[in-house]
């Protein structure tokens, strides 16, 4: 792409706003930030857990919601596994988070989550999110669009790391999140699917307890006379939205005093979420008897809102909504029903309209109908744990050696052409670069075969064969 063209693209995502990614996405720099023991992580998450993990904390190139780059931070939670073993990647996005610092990367903000992933052998990304971490700026909360591109951009960042580490990675891909981080999932499978297929394959996903439906499910909280101690949400969201496409001039615009102060100097970095949450409710308690979120706003604000669906903000909750696609990764939606922070019916809604657009494997599913949301995350884990289990393939490398003392390949390292012999009926070869990028297929000829590489860069590559046995990778050396 001409870098006219490229820009003209650029200004034509801003001004519909957009995120649009390019495929100018870097790792800047990693650093080990910690490790633990297989041992350590059965005493605290369980028996399932299969090794060791070690954390690094991953800065990479990514986009602002105005389209400027940036740099954007993240945590890659590494298996310690044998060296010969290619892994499954995994994207796990983190929830509502109280401030800049409480991300993952500062193994903070729910990174336990991305642990529990690196301890079952996927090596996991927890992106901190734009405005996060050591992104610049205001985090624009619940916001799909950059939710998706700092998930995309962190998994090519995790590929990149894994080039230069020499780490195999296999081609399978995973998603999930909890609560924000459902929301985030889902935009970032829909992105995935939609954007990117050729770079990645999602093979599952599990979205839990996110809020999905902003338009209709969130805004009839917002709207509505039931009390929610969890209202600082809210403004969260309108300042984000305002952020990524204007809604108004002041913030005193849209919020009645003493509300509009407090929310300024949230916005300003100088109070964090949970403060702005108690003050909040103090407020409205005094003022309403109960925290009933609308009562923080303008009363024309209000009734705008209230009665014009062409409002803006009606219309940046509606371009905000994760769930009016269908995907064709199984995907499970695990909630509570008694969620009191993030309606269950944002799971209902969403596994209904999946369906009716045609998704191929959608479920939801209430794991726990007593549960709140912070007594879902248990049962929504375990559930998504088993839940990919089922797909998950972790093979091993045998490079030179053969496989199944029956399947030979060479030579190693390799030119043009890469021999494989003794191949069974039905086999399937495929090779993939670094990246984890499908460079070769064929399907391999009872006996003796081959499998052409001629015209391919120099440098380690994966082959992965399918047999009626069952699959192995190897790693094989190209040198032309």
């Amino acid at each position: 792409m001409n870098d006219s063209l490229r820009k003209c693209l650029l200004l034509l995502c801003i001004s519909s706003g957009l995120l649009c990614a390019t495929q100018a996405q870097e790792l800047i720099d990693f650093q080990l930030k910690g490790s633990f023991t297989q041992q350590q992580l059965a005493l605290q998450y369980g028996p399932l857990v299969q090794n060791g993990v070690r954390l690094y904390k991953l800065r990479y190139t990514t986009l602002d919601v105005q389209g400027v780059p940036d740099t954007a931070s993240g945590l890659l939670i590494v298996p310690i596994r044998s060296a010969s073993q290619a892994l499954p990647l995994l994207c796990a996005m983190h929830g509502t988070v109280d401030s800049r610092n409480d991300v993952p990367s500062n193994l903070q903000g729910g990174y336990e989550l991305g642990v529990v992933f690196g301890g079952l052998g996927y090596v996991t990304a927890m992106p901190d999110y734009l405005g996060l971490g050591d992104s610049r700026g205001f985090h624009p909360y619940v916001h799909a669009a950059s939710e998706a591109s700092a998930g995309v951009d962190m998994l090519f960042a995790a590929r990149m790391y894994a080039a230069q580490q020499g780490l195999l990675l296999n081609e399978q891909v995973f998603v999930t999140g909890y609560s924000q981080g459902g929301h985030a999932a889902m935009a970032l499978h829909q992105t995935l699917e939609q954007d990117y297929p050729d770079d990645f394959s999602v093979t599952a996903a599990a979205p839990l307890s996110g809020p999905y439906s902003i338009s209709t499910v969130m805004r009839s909280l917002i709207l509505g006379e039931a009390p929610y101690n969890f209202v600082a949400y809210v403004p969260y969201t309108l300042l984000s939205y305002d952020l990524a496409y204007g809604l108004f001039e002041r913030i005193e615009d849209a919020f009645k005093e003493p509300y509009a102060a407090w929310i300024k100097e949230f916005r300003q970095e100088g109070i964090t979420l949970s403060t702005l949450n108690e003050r909040l409710i103090m407020q409205l308690t005094q003022d309403v008897g109960a925290p009933i979120a609308r009562y923080m706003f303008q009363d024309s604000v209000l009734n705008e809102v209230a009665t014009n669906l062409e409002h803006p903000f009606n219309i940046a909750l509606s371009n905000n909504d994760t769930y009016r696609w269908a995907p064709i990764a199984p995907t499970r939606l695990f909630y509570c029903q008694a969620d009191d922070q993030v309606p269950f019916r944002n799971s209902v809604v969403a596994d209904s309209v999946m369906n009716l657009l045609g998704a191929v494997d959608v479920l939801s599913n209430d794991v726990n109908p007593m549960a709140d949301h912070g007594g879902c995350v248990f049962p929504a884990v375990l559930n998504t744990v088993l839940f990919f289990a089922a797909y998950q393939q972790i093979t091993t490398s045998v490079a030179t050696r053969k496989y199944d003392d029956v399947l030979d390949v060479y030579p190693n390292p390799a030119r043009e052409v890469l021999f494989i012999r003794n191949a069974p009926d039905q086999a399937f070869a495929q090779l993939f670069d670094s990246s984890g990028r499908l460079q070769r297929s064929t399907q391999l000829q009872n006996g003796d075969s081959y499998l052409n590489i001629s015209g391919l860069k120099n440098g380690l590559y994966v082959l992965r064969l399918t047999t009626a046995a069952g699959i192995q990778t190897g790693k094989v050396l190209i040198s032309q």
